[in-house]
């Protein structure tokens, strides 16, 4: 038989997440701030309230956008989740924040993994996500069969560590999107042709996801979300912050943070492949091409 879910967080990946968990014949109850987005999800119920949402769920998955709203989610359903519920949090929080979680959540019998996830809204839909969850084995042992039809699950190791992979892979995923863009505009600057040479470079060494697909992008200059510049601004801000409570200078990081940041406040929600945009500000007069930018409104 199959758990009872509630899904927290219909956004931009809540919303294909919990399709697909209702899709494969999970009974799923969805909440989110704003009803008529759990509203869209096929086959699921709505809730009005996250209480109501977890009542009769044997386990509750969050998306949400950060630490401090999962929090705040969390505090109102807690009167409503029964001992020995599995809350799987697979939003991007500091490591901090996923063990006290665990901690806070284990005082009321209630269980914990953190497990956020990497693919994007693409990755999402298709069910190709990279999922780390950190916990206990025995709880991940019953949550990787859910968590299957979302991507590839793995477990990590205890509480905490899959908010800490999950920051290695923004860690690569932000410098890498900054790389990508630095190359792309140098080729414009020195008078070769960028796509051309994007294309010639594909295959070698320098070959990744982020050439694939941001490179792309770029070249189009089509910045309409996928993930945001939001989302990597602050996951590179709690990497520097993982880094911090380890002991470790990551200078690097502290670069890619800063790009990401000098272009918060102007293009919030624009793809990540706004990372050329904030190159593009420090090198006033060189532009990637002649397109228009397509931006969120």
């Amino acid at each position: 038989m199959f758990p009872s879910i509630a899904f927290l967080g219909i956004g931009l990946m809540g919303r294909p997440m919990a399709s697909r968990l209702a899709a494969a014949g999970y009974p799923l109850t969805a909440w989110n701030r704003t009803r008529a987005k759990a509203e869209a999800v096929a086959g699921a119920l709505v809730a009005d309230t996250p209480a109501a949402a977890v009542a009769q769920a044997d386990i509750v998955i969050t998306m949400l956008e950060a630490g401090p709203i999962v929090a705040d989610v969390i505090a109102q359903c807690l009167s409503g989740l029964r001992p020995g519920t599995l809350v799987i949090d697979m939003s991007s929080t500091q490591q901090a924040e996923a063990q006290r979680m665990q901690q806070h959540l284990a005082e009321h019998g209630v269980r914990f993994l953190d497990a956020p996830v990497s693919g994007g809204v693409l990755g999402a839909e298709a069910g190709t996500l990279a999922i780390m969850a950190g916990g206990a084995p025995a709880d991940f042992a019953q949550a990787e069969v859910v968590l299957k039809s979302l991507g590839r699950p793995t477990h990590v190791g205890g509480p905490g560590c899959g908010q800490l992979a999950k920051l290695c892979n923004q860690l690569i995923v932000g410098g890498t999107l900054a790389i990508v863009a630095e190359a792309l505009l140098l080729a414009q600057a020195g008078g070769a042709d960028p796509a051309a040479v994007r294309t010639a470079i594909r295959g070698g060494f320098a070959e990744s996801r982020i050439l694939e697909v941001h490179g792309q992008r770029m070249l189009e200059r089509n910045f309409m979300p996928g993930g945001q510049v939001k989302s990597q601004a602050k996951d590179m801000d709690n990497i520097l912050a993982a880094a911090a409570i380890a002991g470790l200078q990551l200078p690097l990081t502290a670069l890619v943070g800063e790009s990401f940041n000098s272009i918060l406040s102007k293009v919030p929600k624009a793809d990540q492949s706004a990372a050329l945009l904030a190159l593009e500000q420090i090198n006033s007069g060189i532009r990637l091409g002649s397109s228009a930018d397509q931006l969120p409104g």
